[in-house]
């Protein structure tokens, strides 16, 4: 079962590490998470080689990791912290919308994706969303991902996977970058509804994370 199905891992403030290459955005970051209340820095580091020594297990809660770093660029380095600490959920972060590497990222378990000129409070209520199993993303990275999905060829037929249709509306949702509590919201019913249509969704169309459930509906023209 993917990760962001799994309970939180802390009931206290959310640990957030940061892997960002530039000094004075690494430093503002640092500052925003630790002067704000119910959230601590687990780490800050400038290289993804840096954070996965110096990262303690069980590892943050939320990664904010830049896409492109020195060495081992942050959209191929998501693997191995996914890999290494079960559980950590992994929010990108990036200049441009349109950089190559945004759909590597989640192919490889980036379960957000925002843009460096992100307002503050928008980047803790997105480390938030994405420790309840969210998948935050500024509106210019959601709209790429969706042309980036459209752009890979798709089965000849679309997969047998008699998706209900609240299924398939909670799934177009996911593909706009709801979070299960916004989709909940917006379907009327409640978070552990959501969590059994997830489950099922898995389990028809044969995937095992959210960005794979959508990438392949999408591909397969089901929404």
């Amino acid at each position: 079962m993917n990760a962001a199905m799994d309970a939180p891992r802390t009931t206290g403030p959310v640990s957030i590490g940061i892997v960002e290459d530039d000094p004075d955005l690494r430093e503002s970051l640092r500052l925003l998470v630790e002067e704000s209340s119910g959230f601590r820095c687990a780490g800050e580091f400038g290289s993804a080689e840096e954070a996965l020594r110096g990262f303690v297990k069980p590892g943050p809660d939320v990664l904010l990791l830049d896409i492109r770093l020195p060495g081992e660029l942050g959209s191929r380095a998501v693997k191995k912290f996914v890999e290494r600490f079960p559980g950590l959920v992994v929010v990108m972060l990036t200049l441009y919308a349109d950089d190559e590497h945004v759909f590597e990222a989640l192919c490889n378990g980036a379960s957000g994706y925002l843009l460096k000129k992100t307002p503050p409070s928008r980047i803790l209520e997105a480390a938030v969303e994405a420790h309840a199993g969210g998948a935050p993303m500024s509106p210019e990275v959601a709209r790429k991902v969706v042309q980036l999905f459209r752009k890979f060829p798709g089965p000849s037929e679309p997969p047998d996977a008699h998706l209900t249709p609240q299924e398939l509306r909670f799934l177009t949702l996911l593909s706009r970058g709801y979070s299960y509590q916004a989709a909940a919201d917006e379907l009327d019913v409640s978070l552990n509804t959501v969590r059994n249509y997830v489950r099922a969704i898995y389990e028809k169309l044969h995937v095992h994370s959210r960005s794979e459930a959508v990438g392949k509906a999408l591909r397969s023209g089901l929404i």
